[in-house]
């Protein structure tokens, strides 16, 4: 018996049971709608992630730190603007590892390495806005080239170039805490740091020389330290966007200010020339992987963007996983499903398979029918899973864009085709499986007993 007839024949009698055809296909289905959604959802996710990475750090860069903390999943200051109090303290008294000048010097000397970028904290006792009488805290760092943040005003250079020295980036969520809601209009206003360099220990001799000359108070002015005020411009206002990897609740300054700025507030202390992280960009001929091994060689922790992309394909993996494990338990509650159908189905048609033995058709081509209606019901439950699927999810798509502000063109739900193909394929053949059985009780029926069945 040729196949094609086999195929047809097989077809033929599924459409005599469609009832029970069409729901056992649809026990299949449950579970290739959740493995296909789940499919689209990693593939979507996946290319976000990459987008992300490639659209927001330079694939030459390299972050290197000396305390594995800092890359291990603790948040460090994103204190975010804060009113200023006199009695209260900036920091909470946290303590981390920091790269020494000699660290920076190894990293640069590097002959891989084209550039180093030292993270400079800027401790500002406050902080004031135009606009605002109110004193603030914040985080103050030096602006990073090698990520891209979105704007909400004004505009940032090119991936790779510093801002001004006499500028500022702040997050727009400062705005809503000064109570602007025109962040175009904030571009230009002024931001002040107050700055107040710790006074050093004095000696006993300058102290006696002090309070003879200027008595207690020329004390108190040699206690109270030196202090200055930096004001910059706004240059730009950053958002939070799905987009974006730098999402800082700091305020961001140039290198070079941040330097002066750091060296200033440090000098003649242990924090002097002390970096929180630095940024390492190989040469265009070097391998960042290879820079990256280099460094951890000297104690020093370091991270790639293909790193960082791996950690969110990671979490984007195990997710996928679980979702995955979900279409599993169905198709294998559905495998119980084509069994039954299909044994039931024997035992209906028990005086049709001795008719057809009787009548010459072998025991395997017996089985091969029942097989190959299996292989249609997975088929046809595949492609009712998988077709709800993709028309559903082309239809949230849009919604679920604008609900997670991934941005314009970003979808969550990525559906390619050979991916479901090879799901449809799948289904089949563990429907042909799960019809092993029915289908080897079928082709070792006894033709005469068959007929003699009521």
């Amino acid at each position: 018996m040729k196949i094609t007839d086999t195929v047809r024949r097989a077809g033929r009698s599924l459409r005599n049971a469609k009832a029970r055809t069409l729901l056992t296909s649809l026990a299949i289905a449950v579970g290739a709608f959740t493995l296909t959604l789940s499919l689209a959802a990693g593939e979507g996710s996946r290319q976000y992630a990459d987008k992300l990475i490639s659209s927001n750090i330079n694939e030459k860069a390299v972050f290197v730190v000396k305390d594995k903390t800092l890359v291990g999943g603790g948040a460090v200051g994103a204190s975010g603007l804060k009113e200023y109090s006199p009695t209260a303290t900036q920091y909470g008294g946290l303590s981390i590892k920091t790269l020494s000048s000699k660290d920076i010097e190894r990293i640069k000397s590097n002959p891989k390495v084209d550039n180093v970028l030292p993270t400079y904290l800027v401790s500002a006792q406050y902080i004031t806005f135009e606009g605002s009488t109110k004193k603030f805290t914040s985080d103050v760092t030096v602006y990073d080239p090698s990520v891209l943040s979105d704007t909400a005003a004004g505009t940032l250079p090119a991936l790779g170039t510093q801002i001004k020295d006499d500028e500022v980036v702040i997050p727009e969520s400062y705005l809503a805490t000064l109570g602007v809601k025109d962040a175009k209009g904030y571009i230009g206003k002024n931001v002040t740091l107050h700055l107040v360099k710790a006074a050093e220990t004095p000696s006993e001799e300058t102290i006696a020389q002090v309070l003879a000359t200027q008595g207690t108070a020329g004390l108190q002015a040699l206690a109270a330290g030196e202090t200055r005020d930096v004001s910059f411009k706004v240059g730009a206002v950053t958002k939070a966007s799905a987009t974006s990897l730098a999402t800082s609740t700091g305020i961001f300054v140039s290198e070079a200010r941040a330097s002066e700025l750091s060296d200033f507030l440090t000098k003649g202390t242990p924090s002097y020339r002390s970096y929180v992280a630095a940024t390492a960009i190989v040469k265009k001929d070097a391998n960042p992987e290879t820079v990256k091994q280099e460094l951890q060689k000297h104690g020093m922790t370091a991270r790639t963007a293909k790193d960082m992309q791996g950690l969110l394909f990671t979490i984007v993996n195990l997710l996928q996983g679980i979702v995955i494990g979900f279409g599993v338990l169905a198709l294998i509650a559905s495998v119980f499903g084509i069994i039954n159908t299909q044994y039931i189905s024997v035992l209906e048609r028990t005086q049709q398979i001795g008719l057809m033995k009787a009548l010459g058709m072998r025991g395997k081509d017996v089985a091969k029918l029942f097989r190959y209606e299996a292989a249609w019901i997975g088929f046809l439950g595949g492609v009712l899973g998988s077709g709800a699927a993709w028309g559903l999810g082309t239809l949230l798509n849009p919604w679920i864009t604008k609900q997670l502000s991934l941005g314009d063109g970003n979808y969550l739900l990525v559906f390619q085709a050979v991916p479901i193909i090879l799901l449809i394929v799948a289904l089949m053949l563990v429907a042909v499986i799960a019809g092993y059985f029915p289908a080897r009780k079928a082709a070792k029926l006894d033709p005469i007993e068959a007929l003699r069945t009521e």
